[in-house]
């Protein structure tokens, strides 16, 4: 797995190197495309609160031209030729190039949203991995004949592709939760159109190229940058996207599943969490600690699946809060380039104001502050960047705000509970489904929890572990359908059924119809 190497670092430190401040054109049809005059916005790196880069804003009229690209590439030429063979080796082809560009993917990313040099550094490698790993089950992957015991009669199951996809994309994970969506939809045959978040778009394009450079056609990947309003909006009721598969928060994804029923577009939302994390009293404590604090802390509380509301056992429930708080204030904020830093900034302003505006509601709604609570301070780099201290509420009500509303910031609450059946209603107790985690030595009640827990994924002594052979998704307010796994290829595929007459004579109506 290739990683990115101190000269890496050294060599991007020096903040920025010329051949990034550049502007960013889009990708339509295998051509870099540009906005209008005055239709750039910039990038802003969150630790230096320093614009760089400009991308343009794409309007109704580049969405048409990105979706009439993908149709024809859909029907026409070369890509609707491509047999699954094709298709394998372009994946593969695709992650040799991720592997070789690895380090200006994983410092664009850094530089657009301030996550950890770990996890992107991470993320890149497991997005070669996963376009490998889709290209194997694309290589596995056959017309499947069906016993129907009728004589002279055969029928077969093919798959299609499900035709043009509009992948809408957020800017926690850019390019993690792109190629949940892009790696499979090529694997169909798909062709796609991607609309990055305005926050991170640069990753995206980069990507794309790579998808030109590997040998897709003209028009199989094509990105589009831009506002959700209009750019997202027009592509997600454009009449001609067959699927839609966004990433975001619930409210936007119930917008985007009204855009789709007119069209009765096909759908994978990703949506929201308010993820609950149960600590019995039979835990390890020390370990517990740690598991929960990275699960919300490691990415500065940015990610959908953060468990960040901590329901904890009466009998251990002061011990744990002291620990979480000693611990949460003892973690380093600063450079996400720097490989000891603990807690990056926060993506953008905006996601600041509404993290220190959450906290507010914290303290008015009666909460504890146990640890953290503030803007980061005490250095011109804490000071200029944006940063959020660790923060862990105690004695936090379940009915209030913090404890059931998406903070997406590195905010955790404790609640008490006395029983590990009270605990369960609680972790219930939420609109939401996404993910849940049970920290306990004991396995039947691990068994327990792990059945009754209404959440798509659900860890036992661990936390905020993926793989792209795992499904994910969530229930409730938290989406619908599933990412990643060996089935991920049937959200971007129609299934065909062939019937075939092998010599019955007179076999109108003999078949067994509706």
């Amino acid at each position: 797995m290739p990683q990115v190497q101190h000269e890496d670092v050294r060599r991007w430190r020096s903040r920025f190197p010329p051949e990034m401040d550049r502007d960013y054109p889009m990708l339509i049809d295998g051509a870099q495309v540009v906005g209008d005059d005055g239709s750039g916005f910039a990038m802003v790196d969150p630790y230096e609160d320093t614009a760089w880069g400009r991308a343009y804003r794409g309007t109704a009229m580049h969405v048409d031209r990105a979706v009439a690209a993908a149709r024809r590439a859909l029907e026409e030429g070369e890509w609707a030729r491509a047999t699954p063979a094709d298709r394998s080796r372009l994946l593969r082809a695709l992650a040799d190039l991720v592997d070789r560009n690895a380090t200006e993917l994983t410092f664009a990313q850094i530089h657009e949203n301030g996550k950890l040099i770990g996890e992107m550094s991470a993320g890149v490698a497991g997005l070669a991995m996963h376009a490998r790993y889709v290209a194997d089950l694309v290589d596995s992957r056959h017309d499947v004949p069906v016993d129907t015991g009728m004589p002279k009669l055969s029928a077969t199951l093919t798959h299609g592709p499900v035709g043009v996809v509009a992948a809408v994309t957020p800017w926690n994970s850019p390019l993690t939760l792109l190629a949940w969506k892009l790696l499979p939809a090529l694997g169909a045959g798909c062709t796609v159109v991607v609309k990055p978040s305005e926050v991170t778009p640069t990753s995206t394009l980069l990507l794309a190229q790579l998808c030109l450079e590997a040998g897709y056609p003209p028009g199989v990947v094509n990105v589009v940058t831009g506002f959700g309003t209009p750019t997202a909006q027009h592509l997600v009721e454009h009449p001609g996207v067959d699927k839609i598969a966004f990433t975001g928060s619930t409210r936007t994804g119930q917008t985007v599943m009204q855009a789709a029923a007119g069209g009765l577009k096909r759908l994978t939302l990703e949506l929201g969490g308010k993820s609950p994390q149960i600590v019995l009293k039979d835990c390890d404590l020390d370990r517990t600690v740690h598991g929960v604090m990275s699960g919300v802390f490691a990415a500065t509380g940015q990610t959908c699946l953060a468990g960040s509301r901590v329901i904890v056992e009466d009998a251990i429930y002061d011990d744990f809060v002291a620990r979480l708080g000693a611990a949460a204030s003892a973690l380093t904020m600063g450079d996400p380039l720097d490989p000891g830093v603990d807690v990056g900034p926060l993506a953008n302003r905006r996601q600041l104001a509404t993290v220190l505006e959450y906290i507010e509601v914290g303290r008015a709604e009666g909460a504890v502050v146990a640890a953290g609570g503030r803007r980061a301070a005490g250095t011109p780099e804490l000071e200029r960047g944006y940063f959020v201290e660790p923060t862990v509420f105690a004695d936090v009500n379940p009915c209030t705000r913090i404890s059931r509303e998406e903070i997406f910031g590195p905010v955790v609450t404790v609640s008490r509970c006395a029983s590990e059946a009270e605990a369960v209603a609680m972790a219930n107790d939420t609109e939401f489904g996404l993910a849940a985690g049970v920290w306990t030595e004991d396995a039947q009640a691990a068994a327990r929890v792990t059945e009754r827990v209404r959440a798509g994924t659900v860890w036992v002594n661990t936390y905020r572990v993926v793989h792209y052979a795992v499904p994910f998704g969530g229930v409730g307010m938290s989406g619908l359908g599933r990412e990643l796994g060996a089935d991920a290829l049937a959200a971007y595929s129609e299934v065909k059924s062939v019937w075939t007459d092998h010599g019955n004579p007179q076999t109108f109506g003999r078949g067994q119809g509706t």
